[in-house]
C-alpha cells in the first residue's frame, strides 16, 4: 500500500503544473511522509453543487492548479455537449471571475486557457472583484457559464472552483453530476489544451453596468443620511460598495483599516466569517468611535451582508433572519410584487409577511442554487446573511446591492418620526424589528454549530438522531419529525432533520462547504402589544438555551 501510495504521489508530480505544489509534494516523497501523503491522495475533491472547495496543496484533495484545470476541462466537455459550441457559429462565452485568496488568480487564468484550449470563448474580470460582479456578468453577457475562484469565508488555507450556468444561477442536479462525470473522464492533464493566450481580459465595463443597475433598486427621492462603519473582512468588497454608495447618494462609509484592503492571510481574524465570535469587533470599536447609524459588513467575496446596530450602549450583530425580515418588510412598504422565497433553514417570520402582504411565498432546499430557481422570485434570503434582493440582476446572493437597500431603510426609518419608537432622532431598525414582532409573533432564532476535524462525528451525530429520535425538547413535545432524505411534498431528498415542535422548530445538516455539523433553532411567541416585548424575549431566550441544550444530548456532542 505504502509503495502504491509513493506511486500515485510521483505520477501526480509529473503532471503538476506548479512549481510551489512540486516542491511540497517533493518533500513529502522523500520523507515518505505516509500519514500526509495519505491524506492527500485517498481519493479526490469531489466537485459537487458547491463546486469545488478545500484546502490548497498538493494532491487531488486539495486546491490546486492540476485539480483545477481537470475541473475547467471537465466544464467545458459538459458545456459542448450542451451545444455551447455551436448556434450561429459562435462558441459559447464563459466568464471568470476570482478572489484575492492565494492562487485566485492563477486558477481562472487557467480556467481561462481550458476554456480557450476547448474550442470556447474566455473572459476574465479585470481583477478580484465581488462575486455578485461575477454572477452579474453571467446575464449581462449572455454567456453560457460563469466561474468564480473563491472560498468565500472559509480559513486562509482553503480557496474554491464556484460554477453557474447561463441564467447567472449556481449548478443543481443534475448539472454537478454530469459535469464531475466529464471530469472524472479527464486522464491526463497533457490531454487538455491550454493555449497561453486568446480569452479576453474584461474592462470595467461590465462593473460599470453593475453598479449602474443598483440605481433602479433603490427609491427614487428617498433619504440617503444613514452613517455607516464598513468592514470588507480583508475580501474584495471595499472598492465596489464605495462606489456604489458614493453612486447613491449615502455618506461615505467609515472603513475598518485594519480589514479594509485585500489580504489572503485574513490577519485580523481567526475566520473571515462575520458571524464568526471576533470577526466584528475591530467594526464595534470603530463604532464606538464614530457613533454611526449601523455597522454593515462583507465577507472576503463580498456575497453575503451582515448588519449591526447599537442597542442600548453598545453594539450587536443582527442575526440572518432579523436582516431577512428588515429587508422584506422594506420591499413590502415599497409594493415589491413576485414571489418571496427562503431557504428551510431560515426564519418562517418571512412567509407570515408575504402572506399579511399577500404576496406568493415558497420554501426551498439550502442554499440561493436553489432560491434563485423559484419562478417569479421578487426577492430571497437566507439566514447565512445572503440576501438577493434584485434577481433581475444578480441571480444569487449579492452584499453589496442589499447593503445598499439596507441603508435605505436606515435612512427612511432616520427621517421618521411616526410609529412606536420615534424619538426626535428618528426610528431605527430595532424600531422596526418591534413592529414586526407585534404585528407576526416574536420570531427568535439561533443555531447551533459543531466544527469538527473528524467529519465521522458528523455522520454519528445524523446517525444517532435518526436511530433514536427526540420525542421531547425543551418541554415541547415533538409533534412531526421528518427525514429529509427521503423528501417531503414540495421538498427534494437532502441530507437533514427536521422537528416541528408545538411554538417552535428544530433542523439539523451537515454543512455543506465547512466541516461542521449546524443545528437551526427558532421559537415563536405571541405578542400582543409593544408592551409585552420584553417579557415575549425573555421566554424566546429561554427556550432556545434549552433547545440548544436537549439537541445537544440527543445528538451525542457534549458542549455542542
Amino acid at each position: 500500500m505504502h509503495d502504491d501510495l509513493l506511486a500515485r504521489a510521483r505520477a501526480w508530480l509529473a503532471e503538476d503544473p506548479d512549481a510551489d505544489t512540486r516542491a511540497e509534494l517533493a518533500e513529502l516523497i522523500d520523507a515518505e511522509d505516509h500519514a500526509e501523503l495519505t491524506a492527500r491522495f485517498s481519493g479526490t475533491l469531489q466537485f459537487g453543487t458547491a463546486g469545488l472547495r478545500g484546502e490548497l496543496g498538493a494532491g487531488p484533495m486539495r486546491m490546486n492548479r492540476a485539480v483545477v484545470i481537470r475541473a475547467a476541462a471537465g466544464l467545458a466537455a459538459y458545456l459542448k455537449k450542451q451545444g455551447a459550441a455551436q448556434g450561429d457559429g459562435d462558441a459559447g462565452l464563459v466568464v471568470i471571475g476570482y478572489d484575492a485568496r492565494h492562487k485566485s488568480e492563477d486558477f481562472a487564468r487557467d480556467t481561462a486557457a481550458v476554456m480557450t484550449g476547448a474550442g470556447l470563448r474566455a473572459a476574465v474580470l479585470p481583477r478580484p472583484l465581488p462575486t455578485p460582479v461575477l454572477a452579474f456578468a453571467i446575464r449581462h453577457l449572455g454567456a453560457v457559464a460563469g466561474v468564480e475562484v473563491t472560498a468565500s469565508h472559509n480559513p486562509p488555507r482553503d480557496n474554491g472552483y464556484k460554477v453557474y450556468l447561463g441564467d447567472g444561477s449556481q449548478i443543481v442536479p443534475p448539472a454537478d453530476a454530469e459535469i464531475a462525470a466529464e471530469i472524472d473522464a479527464v486522464r491526463s492533464l497533457n490531454d487538455v489544451p491550454r493555449p497561453e493566450t486568446g480569452w479576453q481580459t474584461l474592462d470595467d465595463s461590465v462593473l460599470g453596468a453593475y453598479l449602474a443597475r443598483t440605481d433602479a433598486v433603490l427609491s427614487e427621492g428617498s433619504p440617503r443620511t444613514a452613517r455607516t462603519v464598513y468592514t470588507a473582512m480583508h475580501g474584495v468588497g471595499k472598492d465596489t460598495l464605495l462606489a456604489a454608495f458614493a453612486r447613491a447618494g449615502f455618506p461615505e462609509p467609515v472603513l475598518v483599516a485594519e480589514q479594509a484592503d485585500p489580504d489572503p492571510d485574513f490577519p485580523t481574524v481567526a475566520f473571515p466569517n462575520p458571524e464568526e465570535p471576533g470577526a466584528m469587533d475591530l467594526a464595534f470599536a470603530k463604532a464606538r468611535e464614530t457613533d454611526p447609524d449601523l455597522i454593515i459588513a462583507n465577507d472576503p467575496d463580498a456575497d453575503r451582508l451582515a448588519v449591526a446596530v447599537k442597542d442600548g450602549t453598545d453594539w450587536r450583530m443582527l442575526r440572518g433572519d432579523e436582516v431577512g425580515a428588515l429587508l422584506a418588510a422594506h420591499l413590502v412598504g415599497r409594493g415589491a410584487r413576485g414571489t418571496f422565497a427562503e431557504s428551510i433553514v431560515s426564519s418562517s417570520l418571512l412567509g407570515r409577511i408575504a402572506e399579511k402582504a399577500g404576496l406568493p411565498y415558497e420554501e426551498t432546499l439550502t442554499g440561493f442554487k436553489w432560491i434563485a430557481r423559484v419562478e417569479g422570485l421578487r426577492y430571497g434570503y437566507e439566514e447565512a446573511l445572503g440576501y438577493c434582493v434584485d434577481p433581475e440582476g444578480v441571480r444569487d446572493k449579492d452584499g453589496i446591492t442589499a447593503a445598499l437597500l439596507m441603508t435605505e431603510l436606515a435612512s427612511t426609518l432616520k427621517a421618521s418620526t411616526s410609529g412606536s419608537g420615534s424619538a426626535a432622532g428618528g426610528r431605527t431598525l430595532l424600531d422596526l424589528l418591534d413592529d414586526i414582532a407585534v404585528e407576526h409573533g416574536l420570531h427568535a432564532t439561533d443555531q447551533l454549530s459543531v466544527r469538527v476535524e473528524d467529519l465521522s462525528l458528523i455522520a454519528a451525530a445524523m446517525r444517532r438522531l435518526r436511530e433514536q429520535p427526540p420525542t421531547d425538547l425543551a418541554g415541547l413535545p415533538v409533534t412531526k419529525a421528518e427525514d429529509l432524505t427521503r423528501g417531503t411534498d414540495a421538498l427534494p431528498p437532502t441530507d437533514g432533520l427536521r422537528y416541528t415542535l408545538d411554538g417552535a422548530r428544530v433542523i439539523v445538516r451537515p454543512s455543506g462547504t465547512e466541516p461542521k455539523l449546524k443545528c437551526y433553532l427558532e421559537v415563536v411567541v405571541p405578542v400582543a402589544a409593544h408592551a409585552d416585548l420584553p417579557g415575549a424575549r425573555a421566554k424566546a431566550t429561554d427556550l432556545l438555551s434549552a433547545l440548544k441544550r436537549d439537541l445537544s444530548a440527543a445528538a451525542g456532542i457534549p458542549g455542542a
